[in-house]
């Protein structure tokens, strides 16, 4: 590939992710719209013809890492496993 292709393809991904961007705006939008709605009805299920929004109230349990690592040191040095991966960029 020349450098004149891998400079029109870098601007052409620049354009993709561009409209990717704008898409997952305007997709977050509509959600929020559907939410306020939900929120002004006070319901967490709200039926629209064929569709059922459902916007509800999740708990979980996480392991809180940073407060293990503070208060147990050497257990949690002897479970750290290194990783590696690839990462890619462009800058201009």
């Amino acid at each position: 590939m020349t450098k004149a292709e891998i400079i029109t393809k870098i601007e052409a991904l620049n354009e993709w992710e561009t409209l990717m961007e704008e898409a997952k705006a305007e997709a977050e939008a509509i959600r929020d719209t559907l939410k306020a709605e939900m929120l002004d009805l006070d319901t967490e299920e709200l039926e629209a013809g064929q569709y059922i929004i459902r916007w509800t109230s999740v708990t979980s349990n996480r392991f809180d890492s940073a407060n293990f690592k503070k208060a147990l040191p050497e257990v949690y040095k002897a479970y750290l496993k290194q990783v590696s991966s690839k990462r890619f960029s462009i800058s201009a």
